[in-house]
């Protein structure tokens, strides 16, 4: 048997049988037993005779209790000695209210204790553990956890190096749509003055000739005013003199007044009229064009090289049967559709165009920014775009935003924007494949050439409401395919 250690017998010396901790204003009874003062009054709480030592139940007075200064003074030094042992040993702190080593771990209270915590009424019914055996076991708690946040650290860190990436790679992009479009600008502003100059040249010359012609008028009236009024002059002179003088050569006088004839002075020309109707006409058509120029402008921060940036997904977009007119045929894979030769036998549901021989999508979109392309071929009658899921199906139909239609479109030779009014295109715009844009949260659609990404037309944010839209076609004779 391993002998006692005496610091341990010191200390259990020092502590109270009542509370099992060191003893706290210890007193002792007639049959010298200690204990703490307060633990004694609780148990002899209540009870005014035959009042006993809770340790031997030897009857003894309330009056003889005597303070033991010198037991008090022991537990000071069993604190002491337990603190040196508990810092000697290198253990893991020291119970700030029993001066104990920290050996356990209360479970319920996730804190550390000593042996007389664990002894104490306050933990006596909690799971105790020891205290290196608690650090294992949530150690490798905190190392789990560590390993999960290291893998979402490095996650994140790969994730920022792509993000930082991707904006590089937009900023080139940027900075080459920047410099296109100061190059194309740059292009503009030397045509436009060259236009101003040729046109001001122009108007310089109209107006020396316009300057010349009146001063040869106002010259030629001025000089047949001055004979009109030498002749009026003449005229009131002979009207003055007596009668027999003034019938002297009246009937000469007469004659060279009927035959004078007032020589009407040259007109404004008629071909400056037109003149300057036409520089009217070429200014009113020049504004025109940079007007269109400017709103299908696109957005050098809208567009990445090939696609919108960072923004559009590519839809996969499919066309539904059930709208479809009865003269169009859809393939099996419901991707392209054709002008048929006869009328289908198909039920007249309410879904169905009819009689015009439009299609819509089967995706509706109501968020996010979507795109799809058209194969729309080298010519005939065709047109593309986005309609509202509320679009009119039945009886006539307006190819229109006011109609919940935007779209472009061919007929032969005119190629146009389906706007209110109806905006023409160039018809070497035509594109063979169309792109179509939809950006939903911003109530946008922009059309783009695939082959040389140019821009076609844009309806301007706030065109489109707030509801689902479908995709969109209209069939006049052509083969239309939405391409993967």
């Amino acid at each position: 048997m391993a002998a006692e250690n005496p610091v341990e017998s010191f200390q259990e010396k020092a502590t109270c049988p009542v509370c099992l901790e060191y003893f706290t204003e210890p007193v002792t009874l007639e049959c010298g037993h200690n204990f703490c003062r307060a633990c004694i009054a609780q148990c002899w709480e209540g009870s005014d005779t035959d009042i006993s030592c809770p340790q031997c139940r030897q009857t003894v007075q309330r009056r003889n209790l005597r303070p033991n200064r010198q037991l008090a003074n022991m537990v000071e030094i069993a604190k002491r000695l337990s603190l040196q042992a508990a810092k000697g040993k290198g253990g893991d702190g020291v119970c700030g209210k029993h001066q104990e080593a920290l050996k356990l771990f209360c479970e319920e209270d996730q804190t550390p204790i000593c042996v007389v915590c664990d002894r104490s009424r306050a933990h006596r019914a909690h799971m105790v553990v020891p205290i290196q055996e608690a650090a294992q076991e949530y150690k490798h708690k905190i190392q789990t956890q560590l390993k999960t946040l290291r893998k979402e650290r490095e996650k994140l860190l790969g994730l920022k190096v792509t993000r930082e990436g991707k904006s590089q790679e937009y900023l080139k992009q940027t900075q080459t749509e920047r410099q296109k479009i100061v190059s194309k600008f740059q292009q503009l502003q030397q045509f436009l003055k060259e236009q101003e100059r040729l046109l001001l040249a122009q108007l310089k010359k109209l107006d020396e000739e316009i300057v010349r012609i009146r001063n040869e008028n106002v010259s030629k009236l001025s000089e047949q005013i001055s004979h009109l009024s030498e002749l009026i002059s003449e005229l009131e002179g002979k009207c003055q003199k007596p009668a027999s003088e003034f019938l002297q050569d009246v009937r000469s006088t007469l004659s060279r007044c009927k035959k004078r004839k007032l020589q009407q002075p040259e007109e404004i020309s008629p071909g400056l009229d037109e003149r300057v109707s036409g520089f009217s006409q070429k200014t009113i058509a020049l504004l025109e064009a940079l007007r269109k120029f400017t709103d299908t402008l696109p957005s050098a921060l809208e567009r990445k090289r090939g696609e919108p940036l960072g923004a559009h997904r590519q839809a996969n977009v499919t066309l539904d049967p059930d709208t479809a007119n009865p003269n169009l045929v859809l393939s099996e894979d419901w991707k392209s559709v054709r002008w048929g030769d006869t009328r289908q036998d198909l039920p007249d549901n309410p879904e169905r165009f009819y009689p015009w021989n439009c299609v819509l999508g089967c995706e509706g979109f109501t968020s996010g920014r979507h795109c799809w392309e058209v194969e729309v071929g080298a010519g005939g009658y065709w047109a593309v775009g986005v309609a509202r899921e509320s679009v009119r199906r039945k009886g006539g139909i307006s190819f229109s935003p006011e109609g919940g239609i935007w779209a472009v479109g061919r007929w032969g030779n005119q190629f146009r924007a389906l706007s209110s009014p109806v905006t023409p295109l160039p018809l070497s715009w035509a594109p063979s494949r169309i792109r179509v844009c939809l950006d939903c949260d911003r109530g946008q659609v922009t059309f783009i050439e695939v082959g040389d990404e140019a821009p076609i037309f844009t309806f301007p944010p706030g065109s489109v409401p707030g509801e689902r839209i479908r995709p969109w076609l209209w069939v006049g004779g052509s083969r239309l395919s939405l391409c993967p």
